[in-house]
């Protein structure tokens, strides 16, 4: 069986090659106000130690929260603070103790995306015993009672108005409603315990609810904030509605978007027939950048970058120079397409549309090769990867492996990531023969 295997996997690897080669809690201030600028905040004198400051996202593996966190480190230690960051991994138990953690380390100042609102009577408390100043970033929390802790992030409510109107637009370009053969469906992708997520799919409802769409039209997908989560709640609403033939799409964030065009790709359905607008546009932006098909038509750019530095400038004034933190500063936001992407965005986040820095002189030529199983515990599989890496390899080329484990709709989305990443070649056993079409 190994020789079989590895006869499979050369044959692979060889067919792959030959095909890539071919192509080319504080006191609250009156007023929001605009994120500060890091040049308006004040060095401490040069004797005094350095304070700590700590970011805590609630899922940092996350692009958006990897770029800010990043983001608040680089700022902080600019500045002259030490800096640390964690991962709550969207447990709020875990929140709470990293919080204690941070004031048992001797944070002066802690940023924290919360893994659920629910917390932040606890941890403002936790900290305005400690004399730490806390803000909150991206998600709103407010303390025992009832005040708003700090806040740094976006205006959800605008951000939605935007991803909706620019739906909107979109639809009424494509003249769908004005077609008599046309069905059109909404699936508003929702983390319906979360405020600012509210804020935002509320809003981008009402915008395509006005365009013309029949309320009754438009279904509610719920989920967690994460891409698999989206595909597994979307796909069943997608199959409930046959007679839809033309979908919307829109979210609280870019992962519930690709998670649903995934099992939108799985049922079978044409880019040509989705208008995805991304709220993020980091994953958005991944098939605009390889030149590839894709449902997502438009995103909302927002930038972790922007919500990082303002984060850390803003904790930095309030525990070296004394001043008090905005009740909210906001970070800009604004709508791009293919069309504009790349001139719109920063440099960080381009790099992360194409996965990662354009590639040196020496290292161009060099192809990603990707095989993808749908059950690689079986030794077979094992196998024929194992040989297939080596294959790949030995051959000059970059190779990665992955285990659909025998879910269709992960085995759509391994594929969709692998081309994001840049993949020139993909070998795939598919855990069910209907996603063919769609991953074709």
């Amino acid at each position: 069986m190994k020789k079989f295997s590895l006869f499979i996997s050369l044959l692979m690897v060889a067919s792959i090659i030959l095909s890539a080669c071919g192509g080319a809690a504080t006191t609250q201030a009156p007023q929001a106000t605009q994120a500060p600028s890091v040049s308006e905040a004040t060095n401490a004198p040069a004797a005094a130690a350095k304070p700590l400051l700590v970011a805590i996202n609630k899922s940092a593996d996350q692009q958006y929260f990897i770029d800010l966190q990043n983001s608040f480190v680089d700022t902080a230690t600019g500045l002259g603070a030490d800096a640390k960051k964690f991962d709550a991994k969207l447990d709020p138990n875990l929140g709470v103790s990293l919080v204690n953690d941070a004031i048992s380390a001797g944070a002066k100042g802690i940023a924290i995306t919360v893994p659920d609102q629910t917390i932040g009577p606890a941890i403002a408390k936790a900290a305005k015993d400690a004399g730490v100043t806390l803000i909150a970033t991206d998600d709103s929390i407010k303390d025992a009672d009832g005040n708003p802790v700090p806040f740094v992030g976006f205006d959800g409510k605008d951000m939605g108005k935007k991803v909706g109107e620019a739906a909107a637009k979109l639809l009424t370009d494509s003249n769908w409603l004005g077609d008599s053969s046309k069905q059109v469906g909404v699936l508003s992708v929702e983390v319906q315990t979360l405020s600012v997520c509210n804020d935002r799919t509320d809003n981008e409802k009402a915008a395509i609810i006005a365009a013309g769409v029949p309320e009754a039209n438009v279904f509610s997908v719920p989920y967690t904030g994460e891409t698999l989560s989206a595909q597994d709640a979307a796909g069943p609403i997608i199959t409930a509605h046959p007679e839809i033939t033309n979908w919307i799409v829109f979210g609280c964030n870019d992962e519930g978007v690709l998670g649903t065009l995934n099992a939108l790709a799985t049922a079978g359905a044409s880019p040509d027939n989705i208008i995805g607008v991304g709220l993020g546009a980091y994953e958005a932006c991944k098939p605009w950048a390889a030149g590839q098909p894709s449902g997502f038509k438009a995103g909302l750019f927002i930038s972790g970058l922007d919500v990082g530095k303002t984060a850390a400038t803003v904790l930095y004034d309030a525990v070296v120079n004394g001043k008090t933190p905005p009740a909210a500063s906001y970070a800009p936001t604004t709508i791009v397409d293919p069309s504009n992407y790349s001139t719109v965005m920063d440099k960080v986040s381009l790099a992360n549309c194409s996965g990662g820095a354009t590639p040196s002189a020496s290292t161009a030529t060099k192809p990603l090769l990707v095989v993808i199983n749908k059950s690689a515990d079986q030794q077979y599989f094992i196998d024929l990867q194992t040989s297939f890496i080596d294959t790949a390899t030995g051959l000059g080329a970059d190779a990665k492996k992955f285990d659909a484990k025998l879910d269709p709709n992960l085995g759509v989305s391994l594929v969709n990531d692998a081309i994001s990443a840049g993949a020139k070649g993909i070998a795939i056993t598919v855990p069910d023969q209907t996603i063919g079409p769609a991953i074709a």
